[in-house]
């Protein structure tokens, strides 16, 4: 049975990048149908609901994006719906949720969930919220560990003890937390089986969080704690001027890494995925027999591991491999699989050229 104390806080404030040229500032990769038949937000919140109804969901964003999941999202209240002033890392953000929810109650223990994964397993993944919650409203900081299924070095990694079971519904303590590593020690962590990404998954009370916020990051503590509480009429007003002072840091940097009483629950397999590129997409997507994934219709000849998504335009691929191949009314991007994670390169190039119109 799900506790009444029990809030949601959902990061939604993220561009989306290496989703370009579909994602854009006021239709970033969260607010997309990137698989199934939700948008990758509307996927969150719907898993949340067993545990976490949609009055006690709350979702920090930006404000190109935050009408399109006032819209999404019409279950949750869309005073719940925030926009920051300023992107500031999750650290503030996550600060500024705990002192709203620390307003409006007391004993509030919040999970934090990215906006953009896909969670194919959503019942065995619910049977792990669960004991995070527990363990969190006992006053521990938790984090969720996904089980690596090959050498990642785009994550940073969770060392738990060695004698970690993966599904376990018992909470172990964290060892420590480990940088984004090289590929060669990647591995070694994928070969000693107590090494899990971290996924930006949290739970904690949220007076346990500002107290961590305290000791660790005062600057920014000070200043959230000058907020008057939600629901207040200055707030707004007040939110404006503060939160851009706040320092820009993540909580993994300010809190996590810093903490004591850090403990973690092991995922098995829920079926994670964050879904970081284009490539990522097709990997989810059925293949033809020649490892094709076509979301548009095409005219494939000799031609294998593509990725096609052009809306309602044709498109024809002759003699060509491991091709990504993404157009809108606007842009069209034509990338080797290999680099899709430097997609979001072009956008920054894009953005020198001022080309706001594409962004």
């Amino acid at each position: 049975m799900a506790k009444d104390n029990y809030y949601g806080l959902i990061l939604a404030g993220g561009r989306g990048t290496r989703f370009w040229p579909r994602s854009r500032r006021r239709k970033a990769k969260q607010v997309l149908n990137v698989i199934g038949d939700s948008t990758l937000i509307q996927a969150t919140a719907g898993r949340l609901s067993p545990l976490i109804p949609p009055e006690r969901l709350w979702v920090l964003t930006n404000r190109h994006l935050r009408a399109e999941i006032v819209r999404q999202l019409p279950r949750i209240p869309a005073a719940q719906i925030l926009a920051e002033p300023e992107q500031r890392n999750t650290a503030p953000a996550i600060g500024l949720a705990a002192h709203i929810l620390r307003s409006i109650d007391k004993d509030a223990v919040m999970g934090v969930f990215p906006s953009d994964h896909v969670i194919s397993r959503p019942a065995r993944y619910l049977r792990l919220l669960r004991p995070a919650f527990r363990a969190a409203a006992q006053g521990r900081i938790v984090v969720l560990g996904i089980q690596p299924r090959f050498a990642e070095t785009g994550f940073g990694y969770v060392e738990f003890p060695k004698e970690v079971q993966p599904g376990s519904l018992t909470p172990y303590p964290v060892v420590r937390f480990r940088e984004k590593p090289s590929l060669e020690t990647a591995r070694q962590y994928v070969d000693a089986g107590n090494f899990f990404w971290n996924a930006g998954m949290f739970f904690w009370r949220a007076d346990v969080l500002l107290d961590a916020l305290r000791r660790h990051l005062p600057r920014t503590a000070t200043l959230l704690a000058s907020l008057p509480a939600f629901g207040d009429k200055r707030f707004s007003s007040r939110l404006k001027r503060v939160f851009p002072l706040c320092e820009n840091i993540s909580v993994d940097y300010a809190v996590m890494e810093r903490a004591g009483n850090v403990a973690g629950l092991a995922c098995d397999e829920i079926g994670w995925n964050d879904v970081g590129s284009w490539d990522a997409v097709r990997a989810l997507l059925p293949a033809d027999a020649d490892g094709n994934v076509t979301r548009s219709e095409a005219l494939l000849a000799a031609s294998r591991g593509n990725y096609v998504d052009a809306g309602d335009k044709l498109v024809a691929l002759l003699g060509v491999e491991n091709l990504i191949v993404v157009d809108t009314p606007d842009a069209l991007l034509i990338a080797d699989r290999a680099r899709a994670q430097e997609v979001g390169g072009l956008v920054k190039a894009l953005e020198k050229k001022q080309r706001w119109d594409l962004l």
